[in-house]
């Protein structure tokens, strides 16, 4: 396969507590505890934040980019909208971080939107919180998963998105070199789903050129999104489901007032732009000035404006 460098980000469910691994820790004025949610798809790790002196808060599930789990930018948020007096869920999917599964660090759109359903069931059903005011979430990749995860969702009542990656095929095969580039993913893809194990790469790496992202920011700092509960690797067999996907599909299905924070400067303002072109009038849009892709995930002036607007959205949708 041609070596390419990809400088892109690139029955209702029982919830049950932890067991032995519970936890519950003050964050400033929140606290935050160490849930399991017990889901159709499997067990999920999940955490709940929790603002401090609000008995029964709306709640926001929060995830986040490609390859990511609960400890990077959708701790950021919650944290963020806890201060705010939400409170909010992150989880890893399946097979990501502490959420066990037979397949591991696969970037499937279909089967983490159908994660994000389950985890939005699950947490209709928790206490502690408004279960009848529960919004959503996503961040860079996910954005597109939690949209379609809020077609048709009775329970979600909300939805917000920031530095959203909306991708159709063509766009995909684009950004990805080109109509040979994407057969040979795709076969590579094809491939992997039919071994006998499963084939990973590094997903970044600052000094590996085959990993799949290489010398790209955020992912490959200590001190932002290269913690050590990142997994940091990726499952090739991913390719078919991601280059296929089309972010693009729920644009005239949604019923739930819609926000978009975004910026010229972030990774695919095109896809924000063709959302919006084909959506209806509950979908609605704010943009920043030269704000990167990644500078939205963690910086905390970046993250404080973001939620702001988040939260103005959620107070006059909720």
């Amino acid at each position: 396969m041609k070596r390419l460098l990809f400088f892109v980000l690139g029955i209702l469910p029982l919830v049950t507590w932890a067991g032995n691994n519970n936890s519950t820790r003050a964050m400033n004025d929140m606290t935050m505890q160490t849930i399991k949610l017990d889901t159709p798809v499997g067990p999920l790790a999940a955490n709940l934040y929790l603002p401090a002196g609000i008995e029964n808060p709306p709640v926001v599930i929060v995830t986040g980019a490609w390859t990511t789990v609960k400890e990077q930018m959708p701790a950021v948020y919650a944290q963020a909208l806890a201060d705010q007096g939400y409170a909010a869920v992150t989880f890893d999917f399946r097979g990501w971080g502490h959420s066990p599964n037979e397949i591991r660090f696969l970037e499937d759109p279909k089967r983490k939107t159908e994660d994000i359903r389950a985890v939005i069931d699950a947490v209709s059903e928790l206490d502690l919180i408004d279960n009848s005011h529960i919004s959503g979430l996503g961040v860079c990749a996910s954005s597109g998963y939690m949209l379609d995860a809020a077609v048709g969702n009775k329970h979600l009542k909300s939805v917000a998105v920031v530095a959203p990656w909306l991708d159709d095929k063509k766009m995909a095969t684009e950004i990805y070199g080109g109509e040979e580039s994407v057969s040979s993913l795709i076969a590579a893809a094809k491939e992997a789903q039919n071994s006998a194990e499963q084939i990973y790469i590094e997903a970044a790496s600052l000094s590996n050129e085959s990993a799949l992202m290489y010398q790209t920011p955020y992912y490959t700092e200590s001190d932002r999104g290269l913690i050590p509960e990142y997994d940091n690797q990726f499952n090739v067999a991913s390719w078919d489901g991601w280059l296929n996907y089309d972010a693009q599909q729920s644009a005239a299905h949604l019923d739930q007032p819609v926000l978009m924070v975004a910026s010229e400067s972030m990774a695919l303002p095109a896809g924000t732009h063709q959302y919006l072109a084909n959506a209806n009038e509950n979908v609605d849009s704010v943009w920043f000035d030269g704000v990167s892709q990644f500078d939205f995930y963690d910086q905390p002036e970046i993250v404080g404006k973001a939620v702001t607007e988040i939260v103005r959205h959620f107070d006059n949708s909720l």
